[in-house]
């Protein structure tokens, strides 16, 4: 495995679009995917990622954040060389923008995700 590559952190929770893992190794990427934010944020402090790629799964039953983005989010803003990518669900949009209000996303992609957006992106925030 050659660590000189950019690692591009993938987080799906809850899933239901293609696997991009393909993708973002064909970009260049070293990506590690990982199914848990509690699990993703370690990875986060041991990485500390090129990129992270996350989704927004807005839960209303949080009294004082909209997602699981925010404790990911209080931790990358320590790494300032991370562009955070984050799928929605466009009835969440209000509730994401709330989000970005706190923490700067580098770029936010509603469902569904069209690959060649994506790639854009993730070449963007590569190159930034």
């Amino acid at each position: 495995m050659n660590t000189q590559l950019p690692v591009l952190l993938s987080i799906v929770e809850l899933g239901g679009y293609p696997n991009f893992a393909p993708l973002y190794e064909r970009l260049g990427c070293r990506v590690v995917v990982e199914n848990s934010m509690r699990k993703a944020l370690a990875a986060v402090k041991q990485l500390a990622p090129t990129v992270v790629v996350a989704e927004f799964n807005f839960q209303s039953d949080f009294r004082d954040r909209t997602s699981s983005l925010e404790s990911l989010m209080a931790v990358v803003q320590r790494l300032p060389n991370t562009r955070v990518i984050v799928f929605y669900e466009r009835e969440h949009a209000d509730h994401l923008a709330k989000l970005q209000a706190n923490f700067p996303l580098f770029r936010v992609m509603a469902y569904p995700i069209v690959e060649e957006q994506l790639a854009a992106n993730v070449r963007a925030a590569l190159a930034d």
